[in-house]
């Protein structure tokens, strides 16, 4: 396991940008708008992992509720993990409150779950697995 990403909420993503990237020197892979999840989002690299900075695109996502109650700020942790539905079947073993008991998919078909934070001690953690790559 590793750290995947740092996701930061912002109000305005431009306003983020100026500051991680003029003020602290960090460059943008990319930023890409994900409609299925009202957010936009920039991926800034980060020694082996990257921080996003995520702006939610409209009031009903769950980004925008959140950030209605705490503000802009750390949203939560990602950790890269091989087997996610392992990982999966012995956080739900040990009674750990999962918001995605399966599995989610992105596009590229990177998987992806949620660990609620009443059973992280504050901290909302993502999990995340790569989708494999063909040997070449």
């Amino acid at each position: 396991m590793r750290i995947e990403h740092l996701a930061i909420a912002v109000q305005d993503l431009d306003s983020a940008l100026a500051f991680y990237c003029d003020a602290l020197g960090l460059s943008v892979q990319r930023v890409e708008e994900v409609q299925r999840e009202g957010v936009r989002v920039a991926f800034l690299p980060l020694g082996d992992a990257h921080i996003e900075l995520v702006q939610p695109t409209c009031d009903a996502t769950g980004i925008a509720k959140w950030m209605g109650k705490h503000g802009p700020g750390m949203h939560h942790v990602c950790i890269a993990v091989e087997d996610i539905s392992a990982v999966l079947a012995r956080l739900a073993e040990r009674g750990v409150e999962l918001i995605n008991p399966q599995p989610m998919r992105r596009e590229d078909g990177t998987a992806y779950a949620f660990i609620h934070p009443r059973s992280t001690f504050g901290v909302l953690i993502e999990l995340y697995q790569r989708p494999e790559r063909p040997a070449q």
